[in-house]
C-alpha cells in the first residue's frame, strides 16, 4: 500500500483515519494564520491580498515537505513573533519590505548550511532534559495565554480606558499600566461561547473521544453562528493568483544584496536566532507532547525537520512572506493521535484547498471563541511535561523556570529559550559543576548572550 510505504503507519501504530483527523485538527487550530499573518505584514507595506496567498503557499509547501521528507506530523507555516519583528521591530530602521524579505531568505540559507553540517542537531542534542521539557511547558502555557487573550477571557487592563489616563504627566507617550492584564467581560456572548467551547473540548478529551478538539471547535462555531456571533462571508470562492490575490506584486521582490552589509548584522542575527530557537523549541515541545523523544530526551533524526524549515524559510521569502517553520499548533493534531507525515500532508492539502475559498475562510477565522479554547486545551495537555523537570536541582530548575516565565510573560518564545540557555551554563559554573557542561550548551549560551547584547530582542 502506497501510504504504508511512504509513511510507515503500522510501525508508528496509527491508521489513515487517525492521521487525516490529526492533520485536519492541526489545520483548524492554525488556519488563523491565513488572516493574521497578512494583517501583521501589511504594517510593513506588503499588500494584504497577495500576502494572504503567499502565507497559504508557504504553509502548504512546508507542510508537504515535512510530510514527505521528514515523515513527521508537524505542520509548517509563517511564524508568529517573527512576522511582528519584521513588521514592527524593524519599523524604526526605515528599510523597505523587500530588504526585510531578503533577511528572511539569508537566515533560511544559514539554517540550511548549519543543518547540512549537522551543527544544528549537535546544538539541539546538547540541551539538558529539564530545559527541553521546560520548552514544552512554556509553549503550552504560551498557547493557553494566546487562547485566553484571543477569546477575551483575559484582556488588557487598559481595555476601555480613556487614552488620557495613561499619558505621562501631559507627555505624548503612554505609560505602562500598573496591572498588565485583567479578567474579561464574562457576560459577553463571545466569552461565554469560549468558556462553553473549552468545557466541551475538555469533556470530550476526558472521555477520550477521537477528534474531540476538532469536534469541540466545530460545535462551538455552529452554536456561535446560530446565536448571531459570526458574520456571513461576502463570497464563497475566488480564483487565486488573479486580481487582488495576484502574487506579482510581492513574489521574487526580495532584496538579498542590500542585506549583505555590516549594518544589517543585528537584523540577521536576531532573525537567525529567533528562527533557530523557535524551531528547536517547537520540535522538542511537540516531540514531548507526542512521546517522540528518545530515552535521552532528544528528537530522533532532527536534521530532517530542521532542513524542511530552512528550505521553507527561503521559499517564504521568495513568494513574499515572513520566516516559516514548525508550528506549535501541531500539538493539537498529535494529541488526536497523529504520528506520521500523512497528518502534515493532510494539513497541506487543506491549506491548498483554502486558496480557492479565501472569501469564505476570512470571516471564519474571526471566530476566536471557537479556535481559542482549543489552544487553551492544548496548553493543559502540554503542561504535564513539568513533571520531568528536576525540581531537586536548582542548576536545572532555575534555567527551566526562567524559560517558562520569560516565554509567557514577554509573549515571545525566543525570549524564554534564550534566557534559559544563557542561565544554564552560568548556574553550572557558579555552582562549581562546570564539568557537567558540554561544548554545545556553552556555544548555545554564548549565542543567546550575543542575541541580548547585539541583537534586537523584543
Amino acid at each position: 500500500m502506497l501510504t504504508e510505504r511512504l509513511f510507515k503507519l503500522e510501525k508508528h501504530k496509527t491508521t489513515i483515519r487517525t492521521e487525516i483527523l490529526g492533520g485536519a485538527t492541526t489545520f483548524i487550530t492554525m488556519a488563523y494564520i491565513i488572516v493574521v499573518n497578512p494583517a501583521i505584514l501589511s504594517f510593513a507595506g506588503i499588500p494584504h491580498g497577495p500576502s494572504t496567498v503567499a502565507t497559504i503557499l508557504a504553509a502548504a509547501f512546508g507542510s508537504l515537505l515535512m510530510g514527505f521528507l521528514a515523515n513527521r506530523p508537524i505542520a509548517v507555516a509563517p511564524y508568529m513573533g517573527e512576522n511582528a519583528f519584521i513588521a514592527f521591530g524593524l519599523a524604526t530602521m526605515g528599510i523597505g519590505w523587500q530588504l526585510r524579505l531578503g533577511a528572511v531568505f539569508i537566515s533560511g540559507l544559514a539554517f540550511a548550511v548549519i543543518t547540512l553540517l549537522r551543527v544544528r542537531s549537535w546544538l539541539a542534542n546538547s540541551i539538558s532534559q529539564s530545559l527541553k521539557h521546560s520548552f514544552a511547558v512554556g509553549i503550552g502555557l504560551f498557547l493557553s495565554f494566546i487562547g485566553l487573550y484571543e477569546t477575551g477571557i483575559v484582556t488588557s487592563s487598559v481595555a476601555g480606558m480613556e487614552p488620557q489616563s495613561l499619558l505621562r504627566g501631559g507627555a505624548d507617550l503612554l505609560s505602562a499600566p500598573d496591572v498588565p492584564v485583567k479578567i474579561g467581560d464574562l457576560r459577553s456572548p463571545e466569552v461565554l461561547l469560549a468558556l462553553f467551547g473549552f468545557l466541551i473540548i475538555s469533556m470530550l478529551l476526558y472521555h477520550r473521544v477521537r477528534g474531540g478538539i476538532l469536534l469541540g471547535v466545530a460545535v462551538t462555531a455552529i452554536i456561535g453562528y446560530v446565536a448571531g456571533a459570526g458574520e456571513a462571508p461576502r463570497a464563497i470562492a475566488a480564483l487565486p493568483f488573479s486580481g487582488e490575490f495576484s502574487l506579482g506584486a510581492i513574489a521574487f521582490q526580495l532584496d538579498i544584496a542590500g542585506m549583505l552589509k555590516l549594518s544589517m548584522l543585528p537584523i540577521l542575527l536576531t532573525l537567525f536566532l529567533m528562527g533557530f530557537l523557535d524551531t528547536l523549541g517547537t520540535l522538542v515541545g511537540v516531540g514531548a507532547a507526542g512521546n517522540m523523544l528518545d530515552e535521552k530526551g532528544n528528537f530522533p533524526e532532527i536534521e530532517k525537520p530542521m532542513m524542511v524549515d530552512a528550505v521553507t524559510c527561503m521559499f517564504s521569502a521568495v513568494v513574499g512572506t515572513s520566516t516559516s517553520g514548525a508550528y506549535i499548533e501541531s500539538a493539537t493534531g498529535i494529541r488526536e493521535g497523529a504520528r506520521t507525515g500523512l497528518a502534515a500532508v493532510t494539513t497541506a492539502v487543506l491549506f491548498l484547498a483554502s486558496l480557492f475559498f479565501i472569501p469564505l475562510i476570512q470571516p471564519l477565522q474571526h471566530l476566536r471563541y471557537a479556535y481559542g479554547p482549543a489552544l487553551i486545551a492544548v496548553g493543559v495537555l502540554m503542561v504535564g511535561s513539568i513533571k520531568k523537570i528536576d525540581f531537586d536541582d536548582l542548576t536545572e530548575l532555575v534555567p527551566s523556570f526562567a524559560t517558562i516565565v520569560m516565554m509567557v510573560f514577554t509573549y515571545n518564545i525566543a525570549n524564554g529559550l534564550t534566557a534559559g540557555l544563557v542561565l544554564y551554563p552560568v548556574f553550572k559554573v557558579v555552582a562549581g559543576r562546570w564539568r557537567e557542561l558540554n561544548a554545545g550548551s556553552v556555544v548555545l549560551g554564548l549565542l543567546c548572550l550575543v542575541y541580548y547584547v547585539f541583537g534586537l530582542p523584543h
